[in-house]
């Protein structure tokens, strides 16, 4: 029996035709293609019917944020703005300091940070709730990348120098992934792996607060965790000093002085330090639960950290800190930041380090500030432009590498306290680079004292609020692919290096997206009874199976990685169908594949399903087309394929092609009963 044919009466029948005689031109396609990688937002439609000094002046404030809102700024606005901007000025007095000690940089670098990165974001930030700054995350990495190749002791002004060019570097990665609209590339680092990822810096980043909680003048360069506690627990003489020397101070008649003889001085605990630091830590997380009980009081945790600093600095002035083993920051440097630009090193001894620390780290602070951006704007039902963002992040570190800054974003805990506040506008930011203004210029000097403690206290709860262990659980629940992504990241940071952990969870991440492009799901459909509706059999289990057809939903572009699959699938579920319908006494004469989920395909892909048809043609099995694309209908009509199997074959819907089939079956039966 030959493979049944559509009756002419059915052809000429009245019905929506799929548009196969109008392929467009190659150059219309291409463009079109790229419009949608990179434009997917037509950021530059709003040009089209304008005038050349109205689109000017619309392209000004594109490019611009700043001419969009300023115009429209009120003393409303400014209120808010300028509250915001004190309280996150307070914040990012201790962050920065305590951040620039955590990159081996002299602290007065984490107040430049803070004067004029702020200062370039507010003039071409998207963002109206983000407060930009330095990191805890980028600035160890970045410490660990560079110190590989320069001794922060050793050679401080050139390790120093190599900071402020690697932001440089960063700035112009950023604003060439913007002006090519290239964040896609940042999508790559999906949230279970920045989740896990910044989990597992936070642990090696609190590992390291343990010199200055301790009062230890010496500690290890290394950051995994075996080799921190390896260090700090080598020596148990230590830790019976330290145990000694608190039951002295209690009274307890033990013999300290003879145990002292055989301790190694150079690295002792400090009973003062580590009862300061308990002291501080819970300070800091009191404020943390004042505000969770009294929400309106969401300045206080927001100022705790400076008030840490405070009497911190008030208390190791009073007792001769440095006498009891508190150790203090030292002179700071007044005065605006110096201008670094003819210090920045583009030597090729260090170029291929400065080029890794770049991309890596500008992905990390790409990736969090766009995200923290993206969620603060959410709850206020606005809307960030990724492309913007990474000019300005761009912008800002490129200008503020010429001023003695080393790498910027917008850190979460920062932004938060931004958006607690109130603010209204990029203009916190800006308020906040005026406080730090007059900070530099006349209280630097102030903070001298400041207790390294204190400021590792600080390091500690930021990074505690880091590790989102209600967030990985959710992750175990939801996807246990996206939990081992995650636990890569956070055990490969902790147990081997920032960077190895990254690279196994991209890594992971890339596999798997692999997988679902190389093993696409084919699923067969059924009628949901009393509808004209078709879904998948596996999922609404009470769906009807339509006699002596197979009607499969493809749901992924085909083509050279998923072809030969595809084959094999496709031809599997054949196999399957006629064996069912074999026992039903039925025969199986239609293949109707739903190709609304096939976005593109290639000639591999088209090679495919012409071995398809002529597989199925032996078997006398006609193969039925609904809802082709316009990308692959296109490409169908080129290849000749429609003219394979009859344009008459190719239908709108699922639904019109079941009925051609029907209609066709039923005349066969009727001319040869």
């Amino acid at each position: 029996m030959e493979m049944l044919e559509l009756p002419q009466q059915q052809q000429q029948h009245h019905r929506k035709k799929v548009n196969l005689t109008n392929p467009r031109s190659s150059f219309a396609s291409f463009r079109s293609d790229l419009k949608e990688t990179f434009l997917p937002d037509d950021p530059f439609r709003q040009l089209k019917h304008q005038s050349g000094c109205a689109a000017a002046c619309s392209l000004a404030k594109y490019l611009v944020p700043m001419l969009e809102w300023a115009p429209r700024y009120t003393l409303a606005k400014f209120r808010s703005d300028l509250l915001a901007g004190i309280t996150i000025a307070t914040l990012a007095i201790p962050q920065g300091i305590s951040y620039a000690r955590l990159a081996n940089l002299p602290p007065v670098v984490g107040l430049y940070v803070s004067f004029v990165p702020p200062l370039i974001y507010g003039i071409f930030g998207s963002s109206m709730n983000l407060a930009v700054g330095n990191v805890a995350t980028v600035s160890l990495l970045l410490a660990s990348m560079i110190g590989s190749q320069v001794s922060a002791t050793e050679s401080p002004d050139l390790y120093m120098n190599l900071f402020f060019t690697a932001a440089f570097f960063t700035g112009v990665f950023e604003v060439a992934l913007g002006i090519f609209r290239l964040g896609i590339l940042v999508d790559f680092l999906s949230r279970s792996t920045i989740t896990g990822f910044m989990g597992g810096t936070a642990i090696i980043v609190i590992m390291q607060q343990l010199k200055g909680v301790l009062g230890l003048k010496h500690f290890t360069t290394k950051t995994d965790v075996v080799s921190v506690l390896h260090f700090v627990f080598s020596h148990t003489s230590e830790v019976s000093r330290f145990i000694s020397q608190i039951l002295f101070r209690l009274s307890v008649d033990l013999n300290v002085m003879t145990m002292a003889n055989f301790l190694p001085l150079y690295s002792q605990w400090r009973w003062e330090s580590v009862l300061v630091g308990v002291c501080f830590i819970g300070l800091l997380f009191l404020s943390k639960y004042v505000k969770a009980k009294v929400p309106r009081l969401f300045w206080v945790p927001a100022i705790a950290p400076l008030l840490v600093v405070v009497l911190g600095g008030v208390f190791a002035y009073l007792v001769h800190g440095e006498e009891h083993g508190i150790h203090i920051v030292g002179p700071l440097k007044k005065g605006l930041n110096p201008i670094s630009i003819t210090h920045l090193k583009f030597h090729s001894k260090y170029f291929s380090v400065l080029l890794k620390a770049s991309l890596v780290t500008g992905f990390l602070a790409l990736s969090e500030g766009i995200a923290v951006g993206r969620s603060l704007a959410m709850l206020k039902n606005e809307q960030i432009d990724g492309n913007k963002e990474m000019i300005a992040f761009g912008m800002m570190n490129i200008v503020g590498s010429w001023f003695s800054c080393y790498l910027t974003t917008g850190p979460f805990s920062k932004s938060a306290v931004n958006f607690d506040a109130g603010c209204k506008t990029a203009m916190s930011n800006v308020i906040m680079s005026i406080c730090m203004m007059l900070v530099l210029l006349f209280l630097a000097p102030l903070f001298k004292y400041t207790p390294l403690v204190s400021l590792s206290a600080i390091i500690t709860v930021a990074m505690i609020g880091l590790i989102e262990y209600e967030k990985a659980h959710h992750l175990f629940k939801v996807d246990k692919f996206d939990f081992v992504i995650c636990m890569a990241a956070f055990f490969g940071v902790i147990f081997f290096s920032m960077i190895i952990g990254l690279m196994v969870s991209v890594g992971l991440s890339v596999i798997r997206a692999l997988l679902y492009v190389a093993r696409p799901n084919t699923s067969k459909l059924g009628n949901i009874a009393g509808t004209d509706m078709y879904r998948d059999i596996e999922q609404y289990p009470d769906c009807v199976g339509i006699p002596n057809m197979l009607i499969l939903k493809m749901s992924s572009p085909l083509y050279y990685a998923n072809a030969s699959y595809s084959r094999e699938r496709i031809l599997r579920w054949i196999e399957t169908e006629e064996s069912i319908a074999n026992k039903n006494g039925e025969e199986l004469h239609y293949l109707i594949l739903d190709m609304g989920g096939v976005t593109t395909i290639d000639n591999t892909g088209i090679g495919m399903l012409q071995e398809v048809y002529r597989n199925l043609e032996r078997r006398e099995i006609r193969v039925v087309l609904a809802n082709p694309r316009l990308q692959v209908a296109e490409k169908l009509v080129l290849a000749k394929y429609i003219e394979l199997i009859g344009e008459e074959w190719v239908f709108l819907s699922v639904n019109e092609a079941v009925s051609a089939c029907h209609f066709s079956l039923q005349e066969s039966r009727t001319i040869d009963p």
